[in-house]
């Protein structure tokens, strides 16, 4: 399903800059094409100002249909048009490559990545996670710490993103499940308990790119 005219379309900017690629952009769709799609200029969802767009610029977008589901779709800008106001056209995604993202249901992904813990008694310890989703993650650690069902957990997640930069997802989380594997090692599955909404989006724009970057293999 994609988009339609006068829908509002939400975005990030792919940037070195961290504090840049956190942005969340939106434009409202104006005009389409066959192949893309005529945006108003980007305005800041935090500050209200507006943002250049430039030729090439990636954007990792979503829009929300009326159900609450959000759609997730990769674009670049492809050019400009002067119609009374300036409009960018972004590139049209191919239905398949939209990844639909029901509101209590979230994309979850494999991954490995740094995961930095503190139990109560202030104990810490960094693991690595073995999936990540926007509703929570699962991570191994060794034997020796003292985790079981029913305890929470701060933790600090890092994220590579795609165009290089990097960023942390703090969260409260509560521990579902823990399995001992054969290795003699934990395999703990936990669930957010508190997070907030930019550190979720977070999660979700790196699980995003993780299944694209799948499906491009």
């Amino acid at each position: 399903m994609l988009p339609k005219l006068n829908q509002m379309l939400h975005y990030q900017i792919a940037s070195s800059d961290e504090e840049e690629a956190a942005v969340v952009y939106k434009s409202r769709i104006a005009d389409e094409t066959d192949d893309g799609f005529l945006i108003e200029i980007p305005i800041s969802e935090r500050t209200g100002r507006y943002k250049r767009l430039f030729l090439g610029d990636e954007l990792s977008m979503f829009f929300v249909t009326e159900d609450g589901i959000k759609n997730y779709f990769d674009s670049h800008v492809t050019g400009f048009k002067e119609d009374g106001i300036r409009l960018v056209k972004i590139r049209k995604p191919e239905p398949d490559r939209i990844t639909k993202v029901q509101r209590r249901s979230f994309l979850r992904v494999a991954a490995e990545l740094e995961l930095a813990v503190k139990m109560s008694g202030n104990i810490r310890f960094v693991c690595k996670t073995d999936d990540v989703g926007g509703g929570g993650i699962s991570f191994i650690c060794d034997s020796k710490w003292p985790i079981a069902a029913g305890q929470t957990l701060e933790c600090w997640i890092l994220l590579p993103f795609r165009n290089g930069t990097l960023d942390h997802a703090a969260f409260k989380a509560e521990i579902v499940r823990v399995v001992e594997l054969e290795t003699g090692r934990k395999h703990a599955m936990i669930k957010y308990i508190i997070i907030n909404d930019s550190e979720r989006q977070k999660i979700i724009r790196y699980c995003f790119e993780k299944q694209l970057e799948f499906r491009n293999r």
